[in-house]
C-alpha cells in the first residue's frame, strides 16, 4: 500500500496518489497531470480511477486530460450533474484498487455532490478518509458556494453538512487519517489550520465545527464571518463541470514569442492585458507601462484568477525560462486566453528604448518621517479586513486588494493625495500599485516590508479597532 500527498502551496491544494499491487488511483488531480503519470511510471502502476470529491471552484481539475491519457474512470459522488463521461457513485459504493477498497460516502454541504472516500487497508481496517472540502484541518468547507437562489441558502447547505459530518465522519475511529483537499491559505474555508493532514481523533478535539453542539449552533458557527469568495470560483466550477481545452493546446497558443514591436501594437488595444510575472522587487524598478503585476513568487494563480479578465487576451512578460511555469499556473485556475509572451522579456523592451514606468519603493522609516508633516499623505492598506482590524496605521484607508477591480474603489482618490500603499509583506501592495497605475494613479509609493515592517516603527501611530472607509 502506497499513499502519497502531492501538495501545491500556491493554491493550498492537495491531490493524492493511491497504489496497491500495481493499480493506482488519483484523488482531486490538478490540471497539469505530468506528476501523476510520472509517479505511476516510476512505480510501474496503472491508474484505474480518478476520484473527484466535488466540482472544485478554486482550481481546474486534471480529470479530463488524465482520463484521456490513462483510460481511467472518473468517479463523482451522488447528486452530480454533468454531461462529461463520468461514473456517478452511489452512497456506499465500493471501489477496489489492488488490495485496497475505497467507499464513496456522500457528504453534501460544501456542494450538493460533495463526497468523501474512505480507504480500507488490505486487512479491511479503516486507514484514512479523503475528505475533499467537507472536512479540513481545523475547519470545514464553506457552505456558500453552491447556493441556488431562494431555493437553497447557505444555511440550508450548512445544515446538510452538519448531517453529513455526523453520518459519515464523526463515527470513524480516532486513528483514521484525514486527508483534505486543501491546507492553510485556501479560500474554501474560513481559517484552515497549519497542517495538511490530521486524524479523526485530533479533529474531534480541536476543530470548532466538530465540537458537541446543536445543528442551529453549527449553522451559525460555519456561516458567520465568511468573506466573499474570489470572483473566479464560479468560473472554475463551471469549467470542471462542462469541460475544457486540453492543456497542451493552451500551452501551444500561449508559448508564442512576440517582438517588442508586436507587444507595443497589442498594448494599444485597451482590451489586451499585459501581465508581468517577475519578482515584486524587480518589477517596481521598471516595467512596461500599463502592465499588471502578479508575481510567480506569491499566490500567483489565486490572485490572477481574482483580479484578471478571463475574456481579454493576455500577453506575458516573464523572466526568461519562466514562461511555461506562468502558463501552467494560469491554466490551473482556468485561463485559456494567453496569446503570447515578450521574447527577451522586459530587458528586450528596455533595450529597445521604449517608454518604461516604475513604482517608488520606500522603507517603513521613511513613512514614519513623512507621516507627521505631509497633510496630503494617505496610507492605503490593501490587506483583508480581518488583518486590518488586528492592527493598522491610525487613520489608514482599508482597501482590500480583491476590491480594486471595482472602478469605484479607484474613484475615491484625489490628485493631491500622496498614497503610501502597503500589505502584510510587500507582495499584494505591488499588485495594487500596478492596478492603480494602470488607472492613471501615479502619485503613490510602495512600502517595503508592509505591515511587518511598519509595526516595528515606534513613531508610526497604530490602532486595533476596525477602520472605516471615508
Amino acid at each position: 500500500m502506497h499513499i502519497q500527498q502531492l501538495y501545491t502551496g500556491c493554491l493550498s491544494e492537495a491531490a493524492y496518489y493511491i497504489e496497491s499491487e500495481g493499480e493506482a488511483a488519483i484523488v482531486d488531480p490538478l490540471r497539469d497531470i505530468d506528476a501523476y503519470l510520472q509517479l505511476a511510471r516510476e512505480r510501474n502502476a496503472t491508474i484505474r480511477y480518478i476520484f473527484e470529491t466535488h466540482f472544485h471552484a478554486d482550481f481546474v481539475s486534471g480529470h479530463i486530460d488524465l482520463a484521456k491519457a490513462t483510460g481511467a474512470t472518473i468517479i463523482y459522488g451522488p447528486a452530480t450533474e454533468t454531461r462529461l463521461p463520468v461514473h456517478i457513485a452511489r452512497d456506499g459504493e465500493v471501489f477496489r484498487v489492488g488490495a485496497l477498497t475505497l467507499t464513496a460516502l456522500h457528504t453534501p454541504g460544501h456542494t450538493l455532490e460533495s463526497t468523501c472516500y474512505l480507504l480500507h487497508d488490505p486487512s479491511g481496517r479503516e486507514h484514512c478518509i479523503f475528505t475533499g472540502d467537507t472536512l479540513f484541518v481545523g475547519d470545514v468547507g464553506r457552505p456558500d458556494l453552491a447556493q441556488k437562489g431562494a431555493d437553497l441558502t447557505m444555511e440550508d447547505l450548512a445544515a446538510m453538512m452538519f448531517d453529513s459530518l455526523h453520518r459519515h465522519i464523526l463515527n470513524r475511529p480516532d486513528d483514521v487519517l484525514v486527508y483534505p483537499a486543501h491546507g492553510p491559505g485556501s479560500s474554501c474555508g474560513k481559517s484552515l489550520g497549519p497542517e495538511t493532514f490530521s486524524t479523526i481523533g485530533e479533529q474531534k478535539r480541536s476543530n470548532y465545527a466538530l465540537q458537541p453542539q446543536t445543528k442551529a449552533q453549527f449553522v451559525k458557527a460555519v456561516t458567520e464571518g465568511l468573506s466573499a469568495p474570489p470572483q473566479y470560483f464560479p468560473i472554475n466550477a463551471r469549467i470542471n463541470k462542462e469541460g475544457y481545452e486540453a492543456l497542451d493546446e493552451v500551452l501551444a497558443k500561449g508559448l508564442r514569442p512576440v517582438t517588442v514591436e508586436e507587444l507595443r501594437r497589442r498594448a494599444e488595444d485597451a482590451n489586451t492585458l499585459l501581465l508581468d510575472t517577475r519578482p515584486a522587487t524587480v518589477f517596481t524598478r521598471g516595467f512596461v507601462p500599463g502592465s499588471v503585476f502578479v508575481g510567480l513568487e506569491g499566490r500567483f494563480a489565486e490572485w490572477a484568477g481574482s483580479l484578471l479578465s478571463y475574456e481579454s487576451p493576455i500577453m506575458l512578460i516573464a523572466e526568461e525560462g519562466k514562461e511555461r511555469e506562468a502558463l501552467v499556473r494560469l491554466a490551473r485556475v482556468g485561463f485559456q486566453n494567453v496569446v503570447g509572451f515578450l521574447k527577451g522579456g522586459y530587458e528586450a523592451w528596455q533595450e529597445s528604448g521604449a517608454p518604461i514606468d516604475m513604482i517608488i519603493d520606500v522603507e517603513a522609516d521613511e513613512l514614519a518621517m513623512d507621516l507627521p508633516f505631509d497633510t496630503n499623505l494617505v496610507v492605503v492598506d490593501v490587506r483583508k479586513p480581518a488583518e486590518f482590524a488586528d492592527g493598522h496605521v491610525r487613520d489608514a484607508l482599508n482597501l482590500p486588494l480583491s476590491e480594486l477591480t471595482d472602478p469605484a474603489a479607484m474613484a475615491q482618490f484625489e490628485e493631491e493625495q500622496n498614497l503610501y500603499v502597503h500589505c502584510a509583506g510587500g507582495y499584494r501592495s505591488v499588485i495594487a500599485a500596478s492596478l492603480m497605475k494602470r488607472q492613471g494613479i501615479h502619485n503613490l509609493r510602495n512600502v517595503l516590508g508592509g505591515w511587518g515592517a511598519i509595526r516595528k516603527e515606534e513613531k508610526i501611530p497604530t490602532a486595533k479597532e476596525p477602520g472605516v472607509l471615508n
